[in-house]
């Protein structure tokens, strides 16, 4: 369970929201549409004024997709060494991946917290310390991303299998095989019981402790809006051995979810929170960082509490 700083009744309020399904609702985008809508087919004996006669069906989000229709994703890195990569995407299940717009303006700001600055050079390779926890993965776009701007490794976890695959063939493709992992497993179970499914070690995932052991410098959130309860995901986040002082949490949220809260707290953990860094909307996706237990050794890391009034 997780809890506001405060008690007053917009916390109260918040908290019930987090803890029930969301609805959100999208509109009609390429070859996604939220599970509501109706796939936008024009009949047959109706043609458009040029090119194919028929619109393209449009698909819901995690549904199984045909197995004839062509993957339409198109993603690409933004930045660093990998930059104009093109990505693979699953064959079978229909995401919606965070924009390239989003991805360029999360990982300015997380760039200007130090986080990929190299910390030691060895026989002129750099050596950098952050360690990334990639949850509800899908293509591995973010966690692709943050290995082109010069993360250690990553751990990429997502339930589908044919995403796990898709994960593994972009990281054959830009040719890091070896900083990246990918766990095919449940996000709550990453997440509260990370020994279980390798996600942590006891002594980190390159068999030495010097960066925090099993612990993460990084983890990205990225749900499916309406197949999760933000409220579980906070609570085993706020629980989890993956977090560690100074850990940066990024959480992508719907707008109809409403404003997340500055302070989170787990009751079963005293003392460990997160505090609210930045909340930040784009179109109707918000992008919520939090740090767990600031020490005050991360730069650019100050908390604004402003930015969680209001989105």
């Amino acid at each position: 369970m997780v809890r506001t700083k405060s008690k007053d009744r917009v916390d109260d309020n918040i908290i019930k929201k987090l803890q029930e399904p969301v609805q959100a609702k999208r509109p009609m985008l390429g070859h996604v549409v939220p599970k509501a809508s109706r796939s936008r087919v024009l009949p047959k004996n109706v043609k458009k004024s040029g090119g194919s006669s028929r619109s393209p069906i449009l698909r819901p989000q995690g549904r199984t997709r045909d197995t004839n229709l062509n993957n339409p994703s198109n993603l690409r890195i933004i930045g660093g060494t990998f930059k104009g990569r093109r990505l693979s995407s699953p064959t079978s299940v229909y995401l919606r991946p965070m924009m390239g717009k989003v991805r360029s303006a999360v990982f300015s700001t997380l760039t200007s917290f130090g986080l990929f600055e190299a910390v030691a050079e060895i026989e002129s390779d750099a050596v950098r310390k952050v360690r990334h926890l990639d949850v509800f993965a899908g293509s591995g776009s973010v966690g692709l991303e943050s290995l082109s701007r010069g993360a250690r490794e990553v751990t990429f976890v997502d339930l589908a299998k044919d995403c796990c695959e898709a994960v593994q063939r972009n990281l054959n493709i830009c040719g890091v095989e070896g900083r990246g992992r990918v766990v095919n497993c449940d996000a709550l179970v990453a997440l509260r019981d990370p020994h279980s499914v390798g996600v942590m070690t006891t002594s980190g995932s390159t068999g030495d402790d010097v960066w925090g052991g099993g612990a993460y410098d990084l983890i990205t959130v990225c749900p499916p809006y309406e197949e999760v309860v933000y409220a579980d995901l906070l609570d085993a986040l706020l629980n989890s051995d993956c977090c560690k002082e100074d850990t940066i949490v990024l959480l992508e949220y719907p707008v109809e979810l409403g404003c997340l809260p500055h302070v989170l707290e787990a009751n079963n953990n005293p003392g460990k929170k997160m505090l609210g860094l930045r909340n930040r909307k784009y179109g109707r996706t918000v992008i919520a960082m939090y740090i767990v237990s600031p020490s005050g050794r991360v730069p650019g890391a100050d908390i604004r509490p402003e930015e969680f009034v209001n989105l």
